[in-house]
């Protein structure tokens, strides 16, 4: 399960992520709202939690404190999308103190890079299907396909692709190169419409991996 840290200034989403941040921050939703959010998932259920945070919130709140934070709050793992890999050093450092795994996203034009970037890597890689920002998309390029296996051929360990999963046919498209999806625009669109429209959507796209 992955959950947001709502943010002013999130550059590698597209509109409809923002928007929810910007709703989520009107509300009055702070880092606190988050880490007590999940402190009363931990209550009822073990599922893993994946924190997606931009970086300017952990270096504001201080890498040690957030971490902390986070670890007593239940947090199992982080995404950061927007710190580069030179300069994750002490976030990755400070992560493994408190077991908390940080999640490497590969993108396609590091290529070069995904030996280094995954690196030492934990819980699974994500695979970022395309470049821009997140959203719903209609279907892949046939490079994806590629690119995966590419990935593949690297880490021994699960490797999930974002940005753009919308339907059970994309889903289809691309499970036989990967462990698994992430979702964020095409749920939090339909959250508006209430849980069972939510839960029925997460349904149809655990049709397309079993679909052959």
């Amino acid at each position: 399960m992955k959950y947001r840290v709502p943010f002013s200034d999130p550059l590698a989403d597209g509109p409809v992520i923002q928007n929810a941040y910007t709703k989520a921050l009107n509300d009055g939703v702070k880092l606190k709202t988050v880490f007590d959010a999940v402190k009363k998932i931990r209550t009822y259920s073990e599922v893993p939690i994946v924190l997606i945070v931009y970086y300017n919130i952990v270096y504001c709140r201080g890498v040690e404190v957030f971490l902390k934070e986070a670890a007593e709050s239940g947090v199992d793992g982080l995404i950061v999308p927007d710190i580069p890999l030179e300069e994750r050093s002490e976030l990755q450092n400070t992560c493994m103190k408190n077991n908390i795994y940080l999640i490497p996203l590969v993108a396609r034009t590091s290529k070069n890079r995904i030996a280094k970037i995954t690196e030492n890597a934990k819980g699974f890689v994500y695979c970022v299907s395309t470049n821009g920002t997140t959203g719903e998309r209609a279907s892949f390029d046939d490079q994806v396909t590629e690119y995966l296996q590419e990935v593949r051929n690297i880490v021994d360990i699960p490797i999930c692709l974002g940005f753009g999963i919308s339907s059970k046919e994309t889903v289809r498209e691309v499970k036989d190169n990967c462990d698994g999806v992430i979702v964020g625009s095409a749920v939090v669109k339909r959250m508006s419409s209430g849980i069972d429209t939510v839960l029925n959507f997460i349904d149809e796209l655990y049709e397309g991996f079993k679909e052959d």
